[in-house]
């Protein structure tokens, strides 16, 4: 992990499309911009977390769908 010490209103750029302004610091609390393309996506860690539970999920949903739906298949092609 790269650590950086930054002031109000300095600049961290990453890969020269994206760049990260500190734009508030209030006691313990600090508040970032972040300038990227439109598709990159960008989330709180929290938000990703629950993202990536959810994603999962569904994988293991339509698994057991798709798992019922080859028996049957199957079950017709011997009849």
């Amino acid at each position: 992990m790269l650590v950086l010490t930054r002031k109000l209103n300095e600049k961290i750029v990453i890969a020269s499309d994206i760049v990260v302004t500190v734009v508030n610091i209030d006691g313990d609390q600090v508040r970032i911009g972040i300038d990227a393309p439109r598709d990159i996506s960008i989330h709180r860690q929290e938000i990703f977390d629950e993202i990536v539970r959810s994603n999962r999920a569904a994988l293991l949903e339509s698994g057991s769908r798709n798992d019922v739906l080859l028996g049957l298949l199957k079950r017709n092609r011997e009849q």
